[in-house]
């Protein structure tokens, strides 16, 4: 019988293979060494896949639950855990201002990166890992963004609020339930939509994401998060392999189709401004933004582009983390029963009094109301609207972080969701929602641990939009109808896409 005989090329394919295969277990073996052994975060503890790939990190976040994932390893290891092989969570309060505080030198990394809209003469805010670069932009507009500025529209909001009252009455009287987020999203948007375009996209009005607004948000948000904490040189390859699903195309033509809009609404400030009988008959915030290029553009370097680029980033200027802030924390005042007698008889007291005006609540009113202040300032500590780390880079020099000497150019980052729930900061009862701890003689200096709008240089430049529309809604809502949880036992179902998404919370609705 014939025996099989290898050729020649054969022999020398399956020796190329086998040394192939030698040398990547060679890498392989002599990595997990470094890593474990002489990387200098080896000392830190966390889980060995962690240690030796950023793939641990992928997971968890394509998994969804990164910040559940954390938790449980930060009541097991400690305040810092090493979550990827040169990047560490950091749990401890303390180091809130270490990390995130002016002039310390932490910059962002290049996670950000992944969220930055393209083909920008400029970083956006959000994503500038240039530190000044980013002060130098900022100055340009942060006047816009000042409450005193924001509250110029706060009739605008009024309107939004109107139209939300509406709606809810139609649920009230078909006895229908909604998804109390669904609803605060739509809000969130409408009211973005009147602040920076003087017309409400129309959400609310169309009881639906007509738009596909939120529908973009949700598809492309994970994708850019997950490509976020994956390795760089993978991220354009994964967004590649994205755009082979018709999902993610949608997402992209939806957000296509909104930049478009940005160009418009943009095009429609050129037009007017070089027009005799141009007239801007309302200031919103494309306009003031506009205005800026117009006086000191040449001065400043801020072309239309740049204005192009902030009415874009007002699609999304903190409509999703208003509206998580906004429903999770009328979600538990909805579940404690306490809570939601004690804030309603303020807002009554309230109202009687003549405090709190009628049809519409001021923003300078509702924000004199302790409990009410309590009840949101504990809805930002409780569930953030981020549950993930916020990284930051080392500086080069190095530094003690939580007692710990951390070498320059490491990543380290908190958790919202995992550091303010500590207990050493926010009391044995870090775990509940618990309004009352706001109403401590000594409760100011807990505001220095909560992330809820960033902190530092790189605070939220949307946080008094946010803030103005929380502290108008809430009473208004809860003084024009009773609202009840359907399923006010079961626990909340969270994701971590970046993103603290609750999942759908059913209410019922009733008029007073």
């Amino acid at each position: 019988m014939d025996t099989f005989k290898p050729t020649g090329l054969e022999l020398t394919v399956q020796s190329l293979l086998q040394g192939l295969g030698l040398l990547i277990g060679a890498y392989w073996t002599g990595w997990i060494v470094y890593t474990r052994v002489f990387h200098p975060l080896a000392a830190f503890p966390g889980p060995f896949c962690a240690s030796v790939s950023r793939a641990w990190i992928v997971r968890s976040v394509i998994n969804g639950n990164p910040h559940e994932v954390q938790k449980r390893l930060h009541a097991r290891y400690g305040h810092i855990v090493r979550v990827a092989p040169n990047e560490l969570s950091i749990s401890d309060p303390e180091a809130v201002k270490t990390i995130y505080g002016v002039n310390t030198g932490f910059i962002k990394t290049d996670f950000y990166l992944a969220f930055r809209a393209p083909y920008t003469r400029y970083p956006d805010h959000f994503t500038s890992t240039d530190e000044k670069v980013h002060a130098q932009r900022r100055r340009i507009v942060n006047g816009v963004y000042t409450m005193q500025s924001i509250l110029q529209s706060e009739p605008y909001i009024d309107q939004c609020t109107d139209v939300l009252l509406q709606r809810l009455g139609e649920y009230a009287d078909d006895e229908t339930s909604i998804d109390l987020l669904e609803w605060a999203r739509m809000y969130a948007y409408d009211v973005i939509g009147e602040l920076y375009f003087s017309k409400m996209f129309g959400l609310m009005k169309a009881k639906g994401d007509h738009l596909g607004i939120m529908k973009s948000t949700d598809t492309l948000i994970p994708a850019m998060a997950i490509s976020a904490v994956m390795p760089s040189y993978l991220r354009s390859f994964f967004m590649l392999v994205g755009v082979l699903f018709s999902e993610t195309r949608n997402a992209l033509s939806a957000l296509n189709d909104l930049a478009t809009a940005a160009h418009s609404a943009v095009q429609g400030h050129v037009q007017n401004s070089s027009s005799d009988e141009g007239i801007i008959r309302r200031v919103d915030i494309i306009s003031k933004v506009f205005k800026i290029h117009q006086d000191q553009g040449e001065k400043l370097d801020f072309q239309i582009d740049d204005v192009k680029l902030e009415a874009f980033g007002g699609y999304f200027a903190g409509s999703d983390t208003t509206a998580i802030h906004l429903s999770t924390t009328l979600y538990y005042i909805l579940k404690n029963p306490g809570v939601h007698a004690a804030l309603n008889n303020e807002i009554t007291q309230a109202t009687q009094r003549g405090n709190l005006s009628f049809p519409h609540v001021s923003y300078h009113e509702a924000s004199k109301l302790p409990y009410l202040s309590a009840c949101i300032k504990e809805g930002a500590r409780f569930h953030p609207s981020v549950a993930l780390t916020m990284p930051r880079q080392v500086p080069s020099n190095g530094c003690q972080i939580s007692g710990k000497w951390i070498p320059g150019g490491v990543r380290v980052g908190i958790n919202p969701a995992v550091m303010q729930l500590d207990e050493a900061a926010f009391g044995d009862d870090a775990g509940e929602y618990n309004p009352d701890r706001w109403l401590k003689p000594d409760a100011d200096k807990m505001k220095r641990y909560i992330l809820q709008f960033g902190a530092g240089s790189r605070g939220c430049m949307g946080k008094n939009i946010s803030l103005c529309e929380l502290y108008k809604v809430i009473p208004e809502l809860l003084r024009s109808y009773r609202l009840e949880l359907i399923s006010p036992e079961k626990n909340l179902e969270t994701t971590g896409f970046w993103f603290y998404k609750p999942a759908s919370m059913g209410i019922r609705i009733f008029r007073k």
